[in-house]
């Protein structure tokens, strides 16, 4: 263990025992009263209450070289009653990736953030994870290739529409090189994310359902060039757009606002908002 290790581990040990001895037996349903060498809960009542064994929670505190896991310290944050703040900062003291928080933070976005995708129309934009998860988007994207809002919510991800339907197989008109950057990105993404089960049950479907992703997963590229704008053959016309990717202030997700890269794609662009029809607007 390095030095920077046991310092880590060190400090888990004191956040711990400090969550713990702000806890009253009462607050938890355990019998008050008695002699008490510390304040709060004692080791073994966490313990219990989070099912897990008093010696690993013991040398846990006492900065062991011990393994820990998600779920187990999910059980360990629950009986310590930690705020989300406090539950993160358990999970980055344990070196732990915390799978339910990564969930969270992936699915979630702003409040009043499709009013703001919805204000950019005509111009293609939409929210993704990650993930590549579709997580929100304008009208102006709805009717990129056919109507997203026919495709189930489930499998509304960018990438595995990219390679598994048929409508978005054309998605953009240089496919080899869109496919190769788009991939690159996404296991550059991986790697910071490493024990994520959607990313890797995702990778494991795409591996069964598309041999060239297969192809190019084998590859293990992390980095090709972007060529800084992109074709999309729409069923409007030929669109030429420039991207442009907005961080979001939380998580580890985007947002691509497609903007016209000639007046040409320009004057085409509020044709996507036709397609919407009365009926598909009022459903939207």
């Amino acid at each position: 263990m390095t030095h920077a290790d046991h310092e880590r581990r060190a400090e888990l040990g004191s956040f711990l025992r400090a969550r713990r001895e702000r806890i009253s037996p009462e607050a938890v349903g355990l019998p008050g009263g008695g002699r008490r060498r510390t304040p709060g809960l004692r080791r073994e009542e966490v313990a219990q209450i989070a099912g897990v064994g008093v010696t690993w929670y013991t040398w846990l505190e006492q900065a062991r070289d011990i393994n820990v896991s998600a779920p187990v310290l999910d059980a360990i944050s629950r009986a310590l009653r930690l705020d989300q703040r406090e539950r993160a900062h358990l999970f980055t003291l344990s070196a732990t990736v915390d799978l339910e928080a990564e969930s969270r933070r992936c699915a979630a976005l702003a409040p009043g953030y499709q009013r703001f995708l919805d204000q950019l129309d005509p111009y293609p934009a939409v929210a993704l994870s990650w993930r590549y998860d579709i997580l929100a988007y304008n009208a102006a994207y709805r009717f990129l290739r056919c109507d997203l809002e026919q495709i189930a919510p489930e499998e509304r991800n960018f990438l595995w529409l990219f390679f598994t339907h048929p409508a978005y197989r054309d998605f953009v008109e240089d496919r080899d090189n869109g496919a190769r950057h788009a991939v690159a990105r996404f296991r550059t993404h991986l790697a910071s994310h490493l024990g994520d089960p959607l990313g890797q049950e995702l990778v494991g479907r795409l591996l069964s359902a598309s041999p060239f992703f297969a192809e190019i997963w084998s590859q293990h590229d992390v980095a090709p060039e972007d060529p800084g704008y992109k074709v999309f053959p729409t069923p409007i016309g030929r669109l030429r757009v420039q991207p442009q990717r907005l961080l979001h202030s939380e998580g580890d997700g985007w947002t691509m606002v497609y903007t016209p890269a000639d007046d040409r794609t320009a004057a085409l662009m509020p044709r996507l908002l036709d397609r919407a029809g009365p009926a598909s607007a009022a459903s939207a």
